[in-house]
């Protein structure tokens, strides 16, 4: 009958390296060298004092995220919804109804999605050709702030 006390082991003994004695002059650690040694072990990518692999290869790309500009995107149907007729559209008004986050300078760019019906001037850095036709159909002024 099987019980707890009279279980045999279903698997073979790891064999505890490093302790002399039966296993020979080597201890089964083969013949000297580094990983003979006891301590920390060795990385994985380490090549033996050779140029590692990552060390050699060339270094090669470029990434441009230092140098991107961030654009903040208005659509008209956006503008016509939160503006009344007549009305100055710029990034400090933009910003101050909570349609621009934060105070970074961001370029502004206004795209034709939707329909204008109200006669807004917009002063922005970029405009689409949809949304100047868009915004001249409907009375309104097109202003264009340079670059900095």
């Amino acid at each position: 009958m099987l019980t707890l006390n009279n279980l045999t082991p279903s698997g073979k003994n790891r064999k505890r390296v490093g302790r002399g004695g039966s296993r020979g002059g080597t201890s089964g650690k083969g013949n000297k060298g580094q990983k003979a040694r006891s301590g920390a072990p060795i990385a994985s990518y380490f090549e033996g004092g050779q140029m590692p692999l990552h060390r050699r290869l060339p270094k090669v790309g470029f990434n441009n995220t230092r140098f991107q500009k961030e654009i903040a995107i208005v659509n008209l149907q956006l503008l016509s919804d939160s503006f009344e007729n007549g009305e100055q559209v710029n990034k400090e008004i933009l910003r101050e109804k909570g349609y621009l986050k934060g105070n970074r300078d961001i370029l502004l760019k206004v795209l034709g999605g939707g329909e204008l019906t109200k006669k807004l001037s917009i002063e922005a850095d970029a405009f689409s050709k949809s949304a100047i036709d868009a915004i001249q159909k409907s009375g309104g002024e097109v202003i264009l702030t340079k670059e900095k």
